[in-house]
């Protein structure tokens, strides 16, 4: 394994660890700043809605330079927007804080995949993902359980500060470890070359399985800490205990689904969603029931990440030679999903349908997720049998 993929694992930790471990102090988060769930939930959301944009600007604006100080200026300003978190006298300080750690995280991403995927052999590929993503896993496992219950002990700016540390050592490692990798990508024509993989319908159709497909497990996990308190009977000191297998879950489907995407993306990313679905069914009709909520907790975690290094995967085979800006865009697709699911969860419960509705509506959209991918699937096979025809009838007469 080359030593450059444990120095993006570790800047992934360091942002999986911004993203993440808010929902688990959601609650004194609301308290602190005197607002409702779902207004704490646009913490969540807003940091969402920031990394599309900055995977879509920000990756645009450094597709020609060198991707290791592209990498390194994105965890500066990471540790930035963290700082201000932790410092935050009000709600909507917050939010800025939020917003511009955000900002990094979608072109970390973006950039880091292809950075990793480059460092490999082309049937390693999704693997190499699969590792830079275990930063993000690793957050789950180690980082949101104990970054919560050091919120919940010393009061959560705590953690922020402790996430501002873990920032400044992920910068001097990939200071350290990352390889100088060139600019930009093998395509000519920079910006306008990394455009022109959007003309293809099999990229814009692997976005929309990453919005649908991510955003159904997001949106029931957005107010995990509300249904596993106030429907499950767990109590909040608890909930660190079971976030930690939510995130062994994650680790376990991130490095068993990375390779099975290297076998076959597409028959992977279908039966991964499909069993998504079923999870998330069991779920929410049995999350009174503390055994079952525990064996979906570790279900819903796996099976949901396991899709990430498939998804990603399959934009940058389809956006060919232009890999960074797409590799980008999907990663503000988890994203968009991360907030359209945090959003609908937040309608559900305002609505008064109680706190198992957001698994209902993560359910709802996983199946649009998965028809899609199906869709996605049986054209990208119509159209590599029309192309073997083709490849066929030009040997036939070139013989003639």
């Amino acid at each position: 394994m080359p030593i450059g993929l444990i120095a993006l694992a570790l800047g992934g930790f360091g942002i999986g660890l911004t993203e993440f471990v808010i929902m688990g102090l959601l609650p004194e988060v609301a308290t602190d700043f005197r607002v409702s769930e779902a207004t704490a939930g646009w913490l969540i959301s807003g940091y969402a809605l920031a990394v599309v944009l900055g995977a879509l600007l920000l990756t645009a604006a450094v597709t020609r330079f060198e991707r290791k100080p592209v990498l390194a200026v994105l965890m500066v300003l990471f540790i930035a927007g963290n700082v201000l978190s932790a410092l935050a006298p009000d709600y909507w300080t917050m939010m800025i804080g939020r917003i511009i750690a955000a900002l990094s995280h979608g072109a970390f991403f973006g950039v880091g995949a292809v950075v990793a995927a480059n460092m490999v052999a082309p049937t390693k590929k999704a693997g190499a993902i699969a590792i830079m993503f275990t930063g993000l896993t690793a957050a789950n496992v180690l980082g949101v359980p104990f970054g919560t219950m050091l919120g919940q002990a010393t009061g959560w700016r705590s953690t922020f500060w402790a996430i501002t540390g873990i920032g400044v050592l992920a910068l001097a490692g990939i200071l350290a470890l990352v390889p100088s990798t060139g600019s930009g990508d093998a395509a000519p024509g920079g910006l306008r070359s990394e455009l022109r993989a959007f003309r293809s319908g099999q990229v814009w159709l692997s976005i929309l399985v990453t919005i649908l497909g991510y955003g159904g497990m997001f949106g029931a996990f957005t107010y995990i800490a509300f249904t596993l308190t106030e429907v499950t009977g767990f109590s909040s000191s608890t909930v660190p205990w079971l976030l930690i297998l939510f995130g062994v879950g994650l680790f376990i489907g991130n490095t068993v689904g990375g390779k099975a995407a290297d076998k076959n993306v597409d028959r992977t990313l279908i039966v991964v969603l499909s069993a998504l679905v079923a999870v998330l069914v069991v779920f929410a009709l049995t999350s009174g029931n503390q055994p079952m909520t525990i064996a979906s907790m570790v279900l819903l975690g796996g099976f949901g990440f396991a899709t990430v290094p498939g998804l990603q995967m399959r934009v940058m085979k389809y956006a060919n030679n232009a890999p960074t800006l797409a590799s980008g865009a999907n990663i503000g697709a988890f994203n968009v999903g991360n907030a359209l699911g945090a959003w609908l969860g937040g309608v559900t419960i305002t609505a008064g349908l109680g706190y198992t509705s957001p698994i209902w509506a993560g359910a709802g959209t996983t199946v649009l997720g998965l028809v899609v991918m199906a869709f996605a699937a049986a054209d990208a096979k119509r159209s590599q049998i029309v192309a073997t025809d083709s490849d066929t009838r030009a040997v036939a007469n070139a013989s003639l």
